[in-house]
C-alpha cells in the first residue's frame, strides 16, 4: 500500500519549504574580504559538488541578503563544513550581529580570505561565474586548496533543526 504521507501538497512557499526540509543537510559558513577589506560570513545549506576536473562547487544565496554584493564582488571566497560542536557558529553568522567573526578563531587563507577554525572541512575557491536563480544568485567556484577533518563529525540540518551523526555500525 502507497505512504499516504507522501501525498501531494499544495505549492505554497511554505510547504516547498518544508518538503526541501526533508534532505538533510550539512551546514557551511561561506567567508570572503569585502570591498573595504573586512571579513563577511554567512550561514548556507545550499552548498553542492560540481565537477572533480576542474574541481568545481555551487552554492547559492538569497538575492535579500545585505551581503550579497560582497559575495559577488569578491575573487576568493571559503566554504567551512562546520563540524558537530560548531552550531553556535552557525547561528552567529545566520544572525544580523554585525560583529559576526567576534570570538571566532581563524586563519588567514588564500587571497587573505578568513577561515574557520576546527571545521568538518573546507575549500578554497576563486569565482568562477554567478547566475540568477529566483529569488538567489546561484555561485560556481573552483576549488584551490581544500582540507578536511579526519576527526570532526559534520553538524546536519534536518527538518528545520541541528543533528549529529550518530554511529549507525
Amino acid at each position: 500500500m502507497p505512504d499516504s504521507s507522501l501525498a501531494p501538497r499544495e505549492m505554497s512557499c511554505r510547504a516547498f519549504r518544508d518538503a526541501l526540509g526533508g534532505f538533510a543537510t550539512g551546514v557551511t559558513v561561506l567567508t570572503a574580504l569585502a570591498p573595504d577589506g573586512q571579513p563577511v560570513g554567512v550561514t548556507i545549506s545550499s552548498f553542492n559538488s560540481v565537477s572533480l576536473q576542474p574541481p568545481l562547487i555551487l552554492w547559492s544565496l538569497a538575492c535579500s541578503s545585505p551581503r550579497l554584493e560582497a559575495f559577488r564582488r569578491a575573487r576568493d571566497y571559503a566554504v567551512n563544513v562546520l563540524a558537530a560542536d560548531q552550531e553556535w557558529i552557525s547561528d552567529r553568522f545566520a544572525s544580523p550581529d554585525p560583529d559576526r567573526f567576534a570570538g571566532v578563531r581563524t586563519i588567514v587563507g588564500i587571497g587573505g580570505v578568513p577561515l574557520l577554525d576546527a571545521c568538518a572541512a573546507s575549500f578554497e575557491c576563486s569565482s568562477e561565474a554567478h547566475y540568477p536563480g529566483g529569488d538567489h544568485v546561484i555561485f560556481l567556484g573552483r576549488v584551490r586548496r581544500f582540507s578536511r577533518s579526519e576527526v570532526a563529525e559534520p553538524l546536519i540540518f534536518h527538518a528545520g533543526r541541528y543533528r549529529v551523526l550518530g554511529d549507525g555500525s
